[in-house]
């Protein structure tokens, strides 16, 4: 039997050994999902809201052993972890709200036309059914809100799917506890197990297995550019491909404008900083990049320079906790390097470093060189941001045109209806899933209008989100009915 290690994120040492998933219990969980969707796929919304609700009140309350397992495993701090469960059982209410409100089964009624086509036109009924059992990867950086009953997990079950997790292994034994927690809601209101699976491994084998295997309707992810375009590769390459809502790398850039930073830049110096660092850095939406405009009107350069000084010194002063594992806080170390490589200036970088808690980083490059090199706009995942130096409005939008895509772009300053302003805002959204006026990117809403997700490298499906109300979107197709009976109308969109 193959036995995987559950690591102590502060010390390196093993918390405990758990047995890896096999190949058959694989298969096992992917049949049992598909034997469980016939009886969820015809499910009502009460019985979903039934089990989203009981999966959120088991979550809180063993609140005090999962906080205590996850931060074990992950050093993320008990008031994080507190903070992401609270979330993560708000998900499951509000999914629960939207199943018993009929979301999953709203239907477009297009009554028969009379006269000859075009106008004229068979009754129809647009409707939406569950695609079948959902293949979820969990992230390594969010022990609970995206992982066993994370946000992908509500929603698919609030759509009508069965959903098998590969547990992330940097929290195991969190994992599994949630899993037991979860097993125990269903049996009580006794739903078939395949409802919920749970596969663990150290490295890729289960994980490909699971998305290769013909039970298995969609994939969900969380996770790196590589491990995500390799799972979408393998999603599109089966004999009947399926859908692959991955959400991967982004460095969220900041453009800030030379008289915000003149009229604030004490207090938004801090709160970058602290965004930065925010969980060590390990949040899909850290902020990456910072642009400036050095050549926007007169004293802009000396704006930028002294909130640029003023972003270091709050950074000098953070104190991140231990990266999750060793694997990546090597791989900060290494981004950091090839950005040094690339030619980038280093304004804030400690390489002596203790081994497991890095220290803020904070480069800068110009423009020229943040557009040549595609190295300086690869996502650094940690504490790291690197400040980019443009010369004039137009360079600065070739600089988030070079990005390509991303989770989040921030427009500090963007406040008038001018040309400038309105330059931004078009190039902003037209790499971006969300663009933010104020603040900073860290933090998510979970909230009917979020989006979360972009354009290519921050997710596979810039069309979808994997936050917020339509994130349930993904787990349904659209089924037109023609002349249906009325018997299958009066079913109101639940599925046979």
């Amino acid at each position: 039997m193959n036995m995987i290690p559950s690591l102590d994120a502060r010390t390196g040492h093993v918390l405990a050994t758990l047995a890896a998933t096999s190949p058959a219990e694989v298969d096992s969980a992917c049949d049992a999902a598909l034997s469980a969707f016939p009886l969820w796929r015809a499910s009502s919304g009460a019985q979903r809201a039934s089990l989203l609700r009981a999966l959120a009140d088991a979550l809180e309350a063993d609140r005090e052993s999962l906080v205590g397992l996850a931060d074990a495993e992950t050093a993320l701090g008990g008031a994080r972890l507190n903070g992401e469960l609270d979330r993560t059982a708000f998900q499951l209410r509000r999914f629960a709200d939207l199943a018993e409100g009929g979301v999953p089964y709203a239907v477009i009624d297009d009554p028969q036309a009379p006269g000859a086509p075009p106008a004229g036109h068979p009754a129809m009924q647009r409707w939406r059914l569950p695609l079948g059992p959902v293949a979820m990867y969990a992230a390594s950086n969010f022990p609970f809100a995206f992982s066993v009953l994370g946000g992908d997990t509500a929603a698919a079950l609030a759509a009508g799917c069965p959903v098998v997790v590969k547990a992330h292994p940097s929290h195991l034994l969190t994992s599994r506890r949630v899993f037991e927690l979860a097993s125990q809601a269903i049996a009580a209101l006794e739903l078939p197990t395949g409802l919920l699976g749970l596969i663990q491994e150290q490295g890729h084998e289960a994980g490909l297995r699971l998305i290769r295997h013909p039970a298995i309707a969609a994939g969900a992810f969380t996770g790196s550019v590589r491990g995500g375009a390799a799972l979408a590769a393998e999603a599109a390459g089966r004999a009947r491909p399926i859908p692959f809502y991955g959400e991967l790398g982004s460095i969220n850039p900041i453009v800030a404008l030379p008289w915000k930073l003149a009229a604030e830049g004490q207090a938004l110096a801090g709160a970058l900083a602290a965004s930065i660092t925010m969980g060590c850095g390990q949040f899909c939406t850290s902020p990456g990049v910072l642009v400036l405009i050095d050549e926007l009107r007169t004293g802009a350069k000396a704006s930028n320079d002294a909130f640029v000084a003023q972003l270091a010194l709050a950074l000098g002063e953070q104190r991140p906790h231990p990266m999750l594992n060793d694997a990546m806080r090597q791989a900060l170390d290494a981004g950091v390097a090839r950005w040094q490589e690339a030619g980038a200036q280093m304004l804030l970088h400690d390489p002596a470093a203790e081994p497991r808690a890095p220290r803020p980083v904070l480069a800068q490059a110009t423009a020229t060189q943040f557009i040549e090199h595609g190295i300086l706009r690869e996502e650094v995942f940690g504490p790291a941001c690197m400040v980019v130096r443009a010369s004039d409005p137009a360079q600065a939008l070739r600089v988030l045109e070079a990005i390509g895509g991303s989770l989040t772009v921030t427009l500090w300053g963007a406040d008038e209806d001018d040309d400038l302003g309105r330059q931004l805002v078009a190039a902003a959204m037209a790499i971006a899933g969300r663009v933010l006026f104020s603040g900073v990117p860290t933090g998510v809403a979970v909230t009917r209008a979020q989006q979360h997700g972009g354009p290519w490298p921050s997710s596979t499906r810039p069309e979808s989100t994997s936050v917020g109300d339509a994130a349930l979107e993904r787990f349904l197709r659209p089924v037109c009915l023609q002349d249906a009976p009325r018997w299958l109308t009066a079913r109101a969109g639940r599925p046979v």
